[in-house]
């Protein structure tokens, strides 16, 4: 049977994916983001899964206003990555895993969970830049990922999203449907997106270190308590692009523990600003 033996979360801010194709990881602004991903890179290919199913939002390159799934997983053989405007990154085509992928949406849709089904779609810096921050980032042309990704895109962009507790619940059917997989898989769960951070309006610019750190501290002790938290405080305390930290909640209702199984080890825990008027939060969890 599958398994998930890990969950990892952290933010997918894209000027992080700009001064890593740019060669800027080492400018006196950027050395202490990456210098809080060292760990990560190490315990990545210490602890390589055989399959990464990542949470991300996407930012307007396979979905626009015209058409937004509130959850949409990616059931194809490859995904290319996005121009978002600038050409696409430097980075390898994302390999999928489609075998698993229509497990997953056969056995989440039948626990009343609506997903839409995405055959083909580029993937944006939403899900390129965690890839690159925990794998490394050597040239398209001579790399590929570790290891295949399913894509599951939210949408955190436009009203109404899913709410924290709706996200919890979903994580804790993708965890069913990954353990009733009938192939022996080491699978990784990752959410991303976040932390604080607004990009339009008075507020713009606005980070709020406190909500931060204690959201990091309840959903790794409390999870349960963080998917109540209400949409309006994530807007009011975090910005409003905070909201994307709910895609946090789908990975962390999938770890044992929530199941009934022990409590996470905490391998690592990150927390930065700035980094383009953006908190950056990292932290990884494994199951015990």
């Amino acid at each position: 049977m599958a398994r998930i033996t890990a969950s990892v979360y952290t933010s997918h801010i894209p000027a992080i994916g700009a001064a890593l194709d740019l060669g800027k990881t080492q400018e006196a602004y950027w050395q202490p983001v990456f210098k809080g991903y060292e760990y990560s890179k190490s315990w990545m290919k210490d602890n390589q899964p055989d399959v990464i199913f990542l949470v991300y939002n996407d930012h307007a390159t396979a979905f626009d206003l015209d058409f937004i799934p509130t959850f949409a997983i990616g059931t194809a053989d490859a995904y290319a990555p996005a121009d978002e405007g600038w050409g696409p990154r430097p980075v390898p085509v994302v390999q999928g895993h489609p075998v698993l992928s229509a497990h997953i949406a056969q056995s989440v849709i039948q626990q009343d969970f609506d997903l839409t089904i995405v055959n083909k779609m580029p993937v944006d810096h939403g899900l390129t830049v965690p890839l690159s921050l925990m794998c490394g980032q050597p040239p398209a042309s001579s790399f590929h990922w570790p290891c295949p990704v399913i894509p599951f895109a939210v949408n955190v962009v436009q009203y109404p999203v899913p709410s924290g507790q709706r996200c919890f619940a979903l994580g804790q059917a993708i965890r069913r449907a990954i353990e009733s997989f009938d192939e022996d898989l080491n699978v990784h769960i990752w959410g991303t997106g976040g932390m604080s951070h607004q990009l339009q309006g008075p507020r713009a610019g606005l980070i709020n270190k406190a909500f931060d750190n204690a959201f990091l501290d309840q959903l790794i002790a409390d999870p349960a308590a963080a998917a109540r938290i209400p949409h309006i405080d994530y807007v009011r305390e975090a910005g409003s692009e905070g909201i994307e930290l709910v895609m946090w909640l789908i990975a962390r209702g999938a770890m044992a523990d929530v199941a009934g199984g022990a409590a996470p080890r905490v391998a690592h825990r990150f927390y930065h600003v700035p980094a383009s008027n953006t908190a950056v939060g990292h932290f990884i969890l494994e199951n015990t």
